[in-house]
């Protein structure tokens, strides 16, 4: 059964916003590193919009490499998004979820394959409320940005997570890695 992992920035005061953090050349290299370890990632239509911006690196790289390895990889994993409002996706590794969330993911944990990435923090939200995320890694970058956009906003139930493994970068940030405890 292949694994439901949700990989996110946040700052230390929980905020996900994607423009709160500080992300360098170490967390883009980590990022790079993690999508080629897994075969799917799942978004929701914002998240999705805003990853366009990798895009416009391949087609014009930065000369940051790690950020253009980044655009590199995240264009070649495939993703499914989930939306109600778009028709159609500029990228050719995405396709549109045929099935609500639960049946979409309860059918992609029974494929063979690496692991499944979750991008979104909607979709972390509705994931954790279903039990379906089956780890967190959550990438703390060293910034208090006023919590405009908290992560766990809206999950009432109490959840225990098990700490199995930290990493932690040159410029502050630290990445926790948790599973249901």
């Amino acid at each position: 059964m292949r694994k439901i992992i949700a990989a996110i920035n946040m700052t230390l005061d929980g905020d996900c916003d994607h423009r709160a953090g500080i992300p360098d050349e170490e967390v883009h290299d980590h990022y790079t590193q993690l999508l080629q370890e897994g075969d799917t990632i799942l978004y929701g239509r914002i998240t999705y919009e805003l990853m366009g911006f990798w895009q416009t690196l391949l087609k014009e790289p930065s000369g940051e490499k790690s950020m253009d390895d980044f655009a590199r990889a995240i264009d070649k994993i495939p993703k499914i998004v989930f939306t109600h409002t778009l028709d159609h996706l500029d990228w050719d590794s995405a396709r549109i979820a045929q099935r609500e969330l639960k049946e979409e993911v309860l059918a992609l944990k029974q494929e063979v394959g690496k692991p499944i990435f979750v991008g979104s923090r909607s979709l972390i939200i509705q994931l954790m409320k279903l039990g379906l995320v089956d780890e967190l890694q959550l990438c703390i970058q060293p910034v208090i940005s006023g919590g405009a956009l908290p992560l766990f906003e809206n999950l009432k139930d109490r959840t225990i997570l098990k700490l199995i493994k930290t990493k932690t970068f040159s410029g502050g940030s630290v990445v926790l890695y948790y599973e249901r405890g």
